[in-house]
C-alpha cells in the first residue's frame, strides 16, 4: 500500500532535498565522464573527458535520491544509520555522498571540498591509480563490495544483530533480487529480535532493467509483487513515479511512516516484552533507469531503458553531438546553484547533511574495527583430552571444541559480541554443547518439542550457506566476532562470497583509516574422509584450494590432527584479525596423539617431526612420511607401524603439518618456512611420501620451489568416492596404510629382496579388504581396532 500524501515536506525541506540530490547526480555523472573542468566553468571540450569511460549511471540517481531522504530523517530523528546498497556499481553515488557530507575530504585531504579537490574527485574514479567504479573498501561508509551481487540483505541483517540502535536501509537492486542468495535472505526477518537487535529497512529499487534484459520483479503486477513480499513477512509500501517534486513528498511520507513503525515495533518489544514476530515495513521504489539523465541518444531512447545501465553517452571524445549532449545533460543540474565559488557545496546542501558520526559515510559501524572489543576467552587448556601416550585415547575433536565454544558464549563480556553460524548443521558437527549456553535464534512460530529455539538465541542456523555467510560478514564488518561451521563439501557454495571478503580484507589492509576487524573463522568438518555414509556428492575437500588462491597476507589454513591441536588452533583464530582462517577437523571418534602441552608447541611451530613416531634418531632417514589432516595422519602412522614391524631397521621420519602454509616458501607466505628449515625436515635428497587431506596437487604447488620437490610423492583425494566404509574411502584414493607402505617399499632400494615378500603381503591385504567390506559391510577388525603401538 502507499500512504496518502499531498505536500508532506515544507518548502525549505523540499529545496534542501532537491538541491542535495541534484548535486549528487551532477557529481556522479562527472565521475563517469570528466577529468577536468569539474564545475563546467568553461565550455566542455574533448580534453576534459576521460579517454576510457567506465561506470554505471542507471541505478545511481535512485540511490542518490534515497540517500538524500535518509539524511533528512537522520537529522530530524537523530538516528544511527548505515547505508548498504546491493547495486554496488552505483559507486559514483556513494562517493559523491561522502564528498558532499565532508567525510571524503576528512579521510582523503587531497580531495578537499574545493575546485581542486573536485577535480581529483572526478578524475580518480575508474582511473589508473584511482578508485574502482563500484562501492569498495576505499568508499567511506561502506561494508558491501560492488561485486557482491545478492548479499546486500544478509549483510544488512548481520550488521544489526546485537546492534539495537542501528537502522540499516538496504537498497536491493531489481537484478540482484533475481539471485538465489537474495531470495533466501528475505527470511532473515525470522531471526531478528526487535528487543535486542537493530532494524533493517529493505528498499527494493525497481528501475526496470538489468544490463540488457528486463528485471523480473519490475515486470510483474504490483499486486503480485506486494503479495510476494507480504508472504515473506514484510509490510511493503509502494513509491512510484518520475516527477521529482511529487516523488520527494511521497517518499518522505513513506519513509517517515516506516521509521515510525520500526520505532513502535522496537518500543513494544523492549518495553512491553512483546514476543510476537512483527511485520517489518519495507519500501518498493519504482523509478526510471537513468533518472534525470539524457532522454535520447542517437535517436534511441535511453532514460528508462536498458541503455542507461552503464555509460549512456558513449563517444563525447570524437562525436560533437555526443559532447553537446553530455554538456547539456550536466548543465541541466545547474551546477552554479550547487557549488560556491570555492567549489564547496552551497549552504543549503550542507544543511541536509547530518553531523559527525551520524553521517552515513562516517558511521563507525561501517568501519567496525573502531567498535571491536576483544573476546574474552576461557583457557582452552582446561578442555584438553587426557593423552597418556600417543594413540591411547579416542575422542571426537569437534565435540571437545563445542565445550570450549559453549563457555565462550557463557562469558558475560562476550554477550552481544559473538555468534555462531551454521547452515542447519551445528549439532551434526558435534557442536551441540553450545546450546547449553544459548539457543538457536528464532522469532517465527515455536512448537512444543522444538529444540532450543528462542528470540534471543545466538546460534544462527538456516539451511542456506549464503545467508549464514552474509550474516557473519555483516556481523564481523561492523565490529563483532563469529564462528562458522559447515560440511566441508558445501563450503563451496559460498566460494564467490569468500572471494569478495578476501578482496575486501586485502584492500582494507592497505588503507590506514580502515581498522582491523575480527577474522572470518571457518570450521570445515563432516569432511571428505568421513562422508562415506552420504556418498560421492558429499566428498570434496577443494575449498582449501579455492581459499589458497587468495592473497597470502589474508589466508590461513589449519589441519589439526586431533582434539587438543584443534582447541589450540581455534583459540588462536578467535584472537586473530583480518584473516580468513580455514580449519579442517573431523567429528568422528579418532585417535588422539598429543597431550595439551605438546599440542600447543606443535601448533605454535605449525609443522614438526613426531619423534615418538619416527625411527631415524639423529641420522638421515631412509624415507620421510609427511601428513596433514586427521585421517591421513592416522593412515600414515598405521603405515609406519606396518613397515617397522616388517623392517625394524628402516629409518622413518614422520613430519606432521598443522599450518598448511608452512609448506610454502617464506617469500610467498608470511608463515612459510625458509629453505633451510624445510630441508631440515624433509631433507634434500630422500624420498618423501606425503599423505594429504585434500587434492594432492596443492602440496606440489606449495612446494614446487623446494630442493627436494622431485622426490616428493603426494597422495590425496583423487575424486574417487561412493557410499562405502571409512577405510575403503582411503583405499579408493590410495591414502591408506597398505598403499603408503607399498610406496615406501618401492622408493627405498636398500630394503632389498625381502621387500618383495612384504610388498606381496600388502597387496594381498588390499584384496582381503575389498572382499571383507563387500561381504560384511564394514571394515576389517584389524582396521577398526588398530591403535598406535607406543614403541
Amino acid at each position: 500500500m502507499t500512504p496518502a500524501v499531498s505536500e508532506h515536506l515544507d518548502p525549505g525541506e523540499l529545496d534542501r532535498l532537491h538541491l542535495w540530490w541534484r548535486a549528487a547526480n551532477f557529481l556522479s555523472a562527472g565521475q563517469i565522464y570528466l577529468m577536468d573542468n569539474p564545475l563546467l566553468r568553461e565550455p566542455l571540450r574533448p580534453e576534459h573527458i576521460k579517454p576510457r569511460l567506465l561506470g554505471h549511471w542507471g541505478t545511481t540517481p535512485g540511490l542518490n535520491f534515497v540517500y538524500a531522504h535518509l539524511n533528512r530523517a537522520i537529522r530530524l530523528r537523530d538516528l544511527a544509520m548505515m547505508y548498504v546498497i546491493g547495486p554496488g556499481h552505483g559507486g559514483p553515488g556513494l562517493v559523491a555522498a561522502a564528498w558532499l557530507e565532508g567525510t571524503y575530504s576528512e579521510i582523503y585531504p587531497d580531495v578537499a571540498q574545493d575546485t581542486e579537490g573536485l577535480k581529483r574527485l572526478v578524475t580518480q574514479f575508474s582511473f589508473p591509480g584511482g578508485i574502482p567504479s563500484h562501492v569498495a573498501p576505499e568508499t567511506p561508509g561502506s561494508i558491501h563490495e560492488g561485486g557482491e551481487l545478492g548479499y546486500s540483505l544478509s549483510h544488512a541483517f548481520g550488521a544489526v544483530f546485537d546492534n539495537p540502535d542501528l537502522i540499516v536501509p538496504c537498497i536491493i537492486g531489481d537484478g540482484e533480487a533475481e539471485t538465489g542468495p537474495l531470495a533466501t535472505s528475505w527470511h532473515s526477518n525470522k531471526f531478528l529480535n526487535p528487543a535486542t537487535d537493530g532494524a533493517v529497512l529493505p528498499i527494493l529499487h525497481l528501475n526496470g532493467y538489468k544490463i540488457a534484459n528486463p528485471a523480473v520483479l519490475a515486470r510483474i503486477p504490483d499486486e503480485e509483487l506486494l503479495n510476494m513480499l507480504r508472504g515473506f513477512g514484510y509490510e511493503p509500501y509502494l513509491v512510484a513515479g518520475d516527477e521529482p517534486a511529487p516523488m520527494h513528498h511521497l517518499f518522505a511520507a513513506t519513509l517517515d511512516r516506516c521509521l515510525d513503525e520500526i520505532a513502535a515495533i522496537q518500543r513494544r518489544a523492549r518495553r512491553e516484552q512483546s514476543a510476537q514476530r512483527p511485520r517489518w515495513p519495507m519500501i518498493v521504489l519504482r523509478t526510471p533507469k537513468g533518472w534525470t539523465g539524457p532522454d535520447t541518444v542517437d535517436g534511441k531512447h535511453v532514460a528508462g531503458t536498458w541503455r542507461a545501465h552503464q555509460v549512456p553517452i558513449k563517444d563525447p571524445w570524437h562525436n560533437p553531438e555526443h559532447l553537446w549532449l553530455l554538456e547539456s545533460w550536466m548543465r541541466s543540474y545547474e551546477p552554479g546553484e550547487l557549488f560556491e565559488a570555492s567549489g564547496a557545496p552551497v549552504r543549503s546542501i550542507r544543511a541536509n547533511n547530518p553531523a559527525g558520526n551520524r553521517r552515513m559515510s562516517a558511521s563507525p559501524h561501517a568501519n567496525g574495527g573502531h567498535l571491536l572489543r576483544a573476546l574474552r576467552l576461557p583457557d582452552f587448556r582446561d578442555y584438553a583430552l587426557e593423552v597418556e601416550h600417543p594413540g591411547a585415547t579416542t575422542g571426537e575433536a569437534t565435540r571437545e571444541l563445542g565445550r570450549f565454544l559453549r563457555d565462550v558464549l557463557r562469558l558475560s563480556e562476550n554477550e552481544r559480541n559473538f555468534r555462531i553460524f551454521a547452515p542447519d548443521e551445528n549439532n551434526s558437527n558435534r557442536l551441540g554443547a553450545v546450546l547449553e549456553a544459548t539457543s538457536r535464534a528464532w522469532t517465527a512460530e515455536i512448537l512444543p518439542g522444538d529444540d532450543s529455539l528462542a528470540g534471543d538465541g545466538r546460534v544462527m542456523e538456516v539451511l542456506s550457506e549464503h545467508t549464514c555467510q552474509g550474516w557473519l560478514e555483516g556481523y564481523l564488518l561492523t565490529g563483532r566476532h563469529g564462528f562458522y561451521s559447515c560440511y566441508e563439501a558445501f563450503a563451496h557454495i559460498v566460494d564467490s562470497m569468500v572471494n569478495q571478503h578476501a578482496k575486501w580484507l586485502k584492500v582494507a589492509g592497505q588503507l590506514a583509516w580502515r581498522q582491523p576487524i575480527a577474522s572470518m573463522n571457518y570450521l570445515l568438518t563432516s569432511h571428505v574422509w568421513r562422508q562415506d555414509h552420504n556418498g560421492f556428492s558429499h566428498q570434496d575437500p577443494g575449498f582449501i584450494d579455492h581459499v589458497v588462491n587468495k592473497k597470502a597476507e589474508v589466508v590461513r589454513v589449519y589441519l589439526p590432527p586431533d582434539a587438543n591441536t584443534l582447541l589450540s588452533v581455534v583459540d588462536h583464530c578467535l584472537r586473530s584479525r583480518d584473516y580468513i582462517n580455514v580449519v579442517v577437523a573431523g567429528k568422528q571418534p579418532a585417535p588422539q596423539y598429543l597431550d595439551m602441552e605438546s599440542a600447543v608447541v606443535h601448533c605454535t611451530k605449525g609443522i614438526g617431526i613426531w619423534d615418538w613416531a619416527s625411527s631415524d634418531g639423529d641420522g638421515d632417514p631412509d624415507v620421510v612420511m609427511g601428513c596433514a589432516g586427521d585421517v591421513p595422519t592416522m593412515e600414515t602412522l598405521a603405515a609406519v607401524d606396518l613397515l617397522l614391524r616388517e623392517f625394524p631397521d628402516l629409518r622413518v621420519r614422520v613430519v606432521n603439518v598443522v599450518d598448511l602454509m608452512r609448506l610454502q616458501d617464506e617469500r610467498e607466505h608470511p608463515h612459510g618456512l625458509s629453505d633451510a628449515e624445510f630441508d631440515s625436515l624433509f631433507t634434500r635428497d630422500r624420498p618423501v611420501i606425503f599423505n594429504y587431506h585434500g587434492y594432492p596437487w596443492l602440496i606440489h604447488r606449495l612446494t614446487y620451489r623446494r630442493h627436494n620437490h622431485e622426490n616428493m610423492h603426494v597422495r590425496g583425494y583423487k575424486e574417487e568416492g561412493t557410499t562405502t566404509t571409512p577405510f575403503d574411502m582411503c583405499v579408493l584414493n590410495q591414502i591408506d596404510r597398505f598403499n603408503l607402505a607399498i610406496d615406501v617399499i618401492d622408493r627405498v632400494p636398500r630394503l632389498g629382496p625381502r621387500a618383495a615378500y612384504a610388498r606381496e603381503a600388502l597387496k594381498t591385504k588390499l584384496i582381503e579388504h575389498r572382499h571383507y567390506v563387500s561381504t560384511h559391510g564394514e571394515d576389517m577388525p584389524e582396521i577398526r581396532e588398530w591403535v598406535w603401538p607406543g614403541r
